[in-house]
């Protein structure tokens, strides 16, 4: 009698032992999964092709200048219509660089936060001109300039795109930049219908 209970205790005892096992081993399989959010944000990036990753990062840092640019020439510039073109500057690029930042995180890239020594040094000169010098110097520089090395470098990422969220973004921005790109042109040129031609960008902007 005693030996049974012997025997239905230690019987008890493995069941009991069997059970925990089960839910450990459970636990250590589920643990895994619970990273596989990282592990997929680093998976992404590290599909993406090193022309892709630049693509992300140009639009980055093309959009964040053309930003700060622009609010640069809205509080120094006494002239409407560069203030004007300024502010769509403002706009547009800071609409396109929430949009990059949205892009670059689901692709896991990290995009810089400061602007790079290129673009500090045109910023830091134009901080230092005033006048009819600054209205010139920054049309020129962050109107036709900026915009034709920054349409450049869309193109040949719009070719060269083997992802197609990375190839979207560009293909969007492409008729945005084309468009400013025009305007400064005009605004250079001391075109009187460059005022205009706000309205064109205007609506180029609010379509994409």
């Amino acid at each position: 009698m005693q030996k049974n209970h012997i025997l239905k205790r230690l019987m008890a005892v493995s069941v009991a032992a069997a059970m925990f096992g089960a839910v450990g081993a459970q636990a250590q399989t589920s643990q895994p999964a619970g990273a596989s959010g990282t592990a997929a944000s680093a998976d992404s990036a590290a599909k993406l092709t090193a022309a892709d990753r630049k693509a992300i990062m140009d639009m980055g840092m093309s959009n964040m200048a053309e930003v700060e640019m622009g609010k640069l020439a809205q509080s120094k510039s006494q002239n409407a219509e560069v203030k004007a073109f300024a502010q769509k500057m403002v706009d547009d690029h800071g609409k396109a660089l929430t949009e990059v930042q949205t892009l670059a995180q689901s692709k896991g890239v990290t995009l810089p936060t400061e602007l790079d020594a290129k673009h500090k040094a045109m910023a830091d000169r134009l901080g230092k001109l005033s006048g009819d010098s600054f209205d010139k110097t920054y049309v020129k520089q962050g109107g036709v300039g900026a915009h034709k090395e920054t349409l450049t470098k869309l193109q040949a990422a719009s070719k060269g795109a083997k992802d197609p969220d990375v190839k979207g973004q560009v293909d969007k921005m492409l008729p945005v930049v084309q468009e400013h790109l025009k305007h400064a042109e005009q605004l250079a040129q001391g075109k009187s219908g460059s005022t205009g031609s706000s309205g064109a960008a205007g609506h180029t902007g609010s379509s994409h």
